[in-house]
């Protein structure tokens, strides 16, 4: 039996939250590790072999989702770049539990795409940061029936044509596509979006704009190159040496420093895998270009009564060890802080910020629950926490049950909604005026947020 099972009694007398907290850590850790990937693709690529199957990436298209239509962009260049069976299916998106705020979701997509497609030499026609209106529903029912008539083939070459003209809101383009291409009726449509919901559901995930490989999932066009290294190693790259088509960005320190009184505002939670890899390094993004920080913790999301399901806690959890790895970040060494462990951290957050050691505070308990494997449920890993961060212990525990951390984190909370986010970590970046120059969500924003800060320093300088 483990220590830590002996510890806490073991599992006859631990209390259920303990056990959960424990088969979690041990779960996510596992899943987390390299060398367990490596294995499993391994073992993937031998079956393949065996099998003499090629290789077949599976793409998952939600009509009326922003990340969808940059998807849709690549879809034929994917296919001419590398050696692979493209297989396109038609879903109508996450519901229940995996989306706790769908039209919050399909609005930041509209919001983050329109941003984010100029940058990867994308586009995201008739929308922008300021105006981004869903697309009118009689349109998309239309956009999805021309598509739903077509094969793979088919898909790949005409979907983003089709997704063009339903973002420009050009109904003699869609009119003109349906003529052309031809549409289904309402029953073969709705089979062909159940038999795409069914396929997602078999390979456990939620999701539109996303890409299935050989077990792994990659999230659009921010997780493909993740896709085409995995892809490139498999000796299927047509063009080997050749740049990827959709490489992840850098986040850039340089060359303009000063701040130019920008403000970066980040919202993390203690229970988060993302924050626990992008918190530190969003800290020397703000230090090394002189940005005022201003870090705004919120509750995790189902301290707040959000749904998570299996499936996307094994997601996330692996999507977050591959980028950890991408990012040079240590990571997956895990014990779950959820709950109680949060909880207790988070009452010493005003004190330690009195102290001026928020910011310590957080990256150690992140470091500490995300990478070193610190069991922060206990007193001496709690402890572990606060003097890393430069705090003293003794003083530490006359306010830990301390209640003004509530308040403040519910205003954080209502803040980050109030901007159109909902998840962590999220981020504001502001003027000088304290007006929002961008309100994104994600660890794999931050090189979008230090591009506009150069931008915003030259402007400035």
């Amino acid at each position: 039996m483990s220590k830590q099972f002996t510890e806490q009694g073991g599992a006859a007398t631990m209390d259920p939250s303990r056990l959960l907290r424990w088969v979690t850590s041990r779960v996510m850790s596992k899943v987390s590790r390299a060398d367990v990937l490596e294995k499993r693709r391994a073992r993937t690529e031998q079956a393949r072999r065996r099998d003499g199957l090629p290789h077949v990436v599976e793409y998952f298209h939600q009509v009326e989702d922003g990340y969808s239509h940059l998807a849709a962009q690549v879809l034929a260049p994917l296919c001419a770049r590398y050696d692979i069976q493209l297989v396109c299916h038609l879903v109508s998106g996450p519901s229940g539990k995996n989306a706790p705020e769908p039209e919050l979701l399909l609005r930041l997509s509209r919001y983050d795409a329109a941003i984010v497609a100029p940058e990867y030499g994308l586009d995201f026609p008739g929308v922008s940061a300021q105006d981004n209106p869903p697309p009118d529903s009689a349109r998309v029912t239309q956009a999805t029936a021309i598509l739903a008539g077509l094969d793979s083939a088919g898909f790949v070459q005409h979907a983003a044509a089709v997704g063009d003209a339903l973002w420009r809101a050009d109904q003699s383009a869609l009119d003109a596509l349906a003529s052309s291409l031809g549409t289904v009726d309402n029953r073969a449509l709705a089979a062909r979006l159940a038999a795409g919901d069914a396929r997602l559901a078999q390979l456990k995930h939620y999701s539109g704009a996303m890409f299935f490989y050989g077990g792994e999932w990659y999230w659009g066009v921010d997780r493909l190159y993740h896709l085409e290294k995995r892809l490139a190693a498999l000796e299927v790259d047509k063009h080997a040496g050749q740049p990827l088509l959709v490489a992840r960005p850098p986040v850039e320190t340089g060359p303009l420093q000063g701040g130019g009184h920008l403000t970066l505002e980040i919202y993390p939670s203690l229970r988060s895998p993302y924050t626990s890899i992008s918190f530190d390094r969003t800290v020397a993004l703000a230090r090394a270009t002189g940005v005022d920080l201003v870090v705004r913790p919120v509750l995790p999301m189902v301290m707040r009564g959000v749904p998570a399901t299996r499936q996307k806690g094994i997601y996330i959890f692996t999507d977050t060890a591959r980028e950890a790895r991408e990012a040079g970040v240590d990571y997956g060494n895990f014990y779950d802080p959820i709950g109680n462990p949060a909880r207790r951290c988070y009452s010493l957050y005003p004190w330690a910020k009195a102290q001026g050691k928020d910011v310590e505070l957080i990256s150690s308990f992140l470091r500490c629950a995300f990478a070193k494997g610190v069991n922060t449920n206990k007193t001496r890993g709690l402890r572990k926490v606060v003097e890393a961060a430069g705090l003293d212990w003794a003083e530490a525990q006359q306010h830990l049950g301390d209640s003004a951390w509530e308040e403040i984190l519910e205003a954080n909370r209502q803040s980050m909604y109030e901007a159109g986010l909902w998840g962590v970590p999220s981020f504001r970046l502001l003027n000088g005026d304290g007006e929002p120059l961008l309100a994104l969500w994600g660890q794999d924003r931050l090189w979008l947020i230090s591009r506009v800060i150069q931008r915003e320093l030259a402007k400035s300088g």
